[in-house]
């Protein structure tokens, strides 16, 4: 049986394709079957990812595919190392099976309040109401700005939390979403700085995934 990280949000903009897109390609750079599972049926925009990708050539292969529900995309998990599930951007009875049927879940945030606050509400409701463990859920900071005091205090507030916060972050820059609009991942950019930000990030999925399955 292959692993399952989810990816969601609880309202969009705040980077939830662009980590699934980089733990996705980080994988398959390692030689493991991936496949990322869209499940944005109105945008898809991790398929069309894939188009742009496909169409430069960019190796390592990875494969996605737009499914209607969790449980379609759940059905053919166990043919690959690795499902990455790309939820909706907004929380849905979906996002809640994703959740539980995850070995990890990754919840991207801004750093402001307005994205602070319903990641953790979100947090809260996986735990709550759908039975999510506490320590399967980690937060990971992406489209930060340049103020590293607003980075602090965005650490800060989550710390209060009972959640894990990923070591790390990706960066709001022009480079990473050009790379994107190539077909890249964020930890695929030519620009080192950006880069190996985006690299440290993903490294701390992979630790977590692996300290909480062990």
């Amino acid at each position: 049986m292959g692993y399952i990280i989810g990816v969601v949000s609880q309202k969009g903009g705040v980077g939830k394709s662009t980590v699934a897109r980089a733990i996705a390609t980080t994988y398959a750079a390692a030689d493991w079957n991936v496949k990322i599972g869209d499940l944005d049926i109105n945008q898809s925009t991790s398929f069309t990812w894939l188009q742009r990708r496909l169409g430069r050539g960019v190796e390592p292969v990875v494969a996605v595919e737009t499914f209607g529900t969790v449980g379609q995309a759940l059905k053919i998990a166990d043919a690959y190392d690795l499902m990455v599930l790309d939820g909706a951007p907004h929380a849905t009875r979906a996002t809640a099976e994703i959740g539980q049927k995850s070995h990890l879940l990754v919840l991207p945030s801004g750093l402001s309040l307005d994205d602070l606050e319903p990641t953790v509400i979100l947090a809260n409701t996986l735990v709550s109401e759908h039975g999510v463990p506490v320590e399967r859920i980690a937060i990971a900071l992406s489209r930060v700005g340049d103020s590293p005091r607003e980075l602090e205090e965005a650490r800060a507030y989550l710390e209060a939390t009972p959640y894990h916060v990923l070591d790390s972050q990706i960066p709001e820059k022009t480079a990473l979403r050009r790379a994107q609009d190539g077909g890249l991942s964020v930890v695929e950019t030519p620009y080192k700085g950006p880069r190996e930000q985006a690299d440290r990030l993903i490294q701390a999925i992979i630790d977590r995934l692996e300290s909480v399955t062990n």
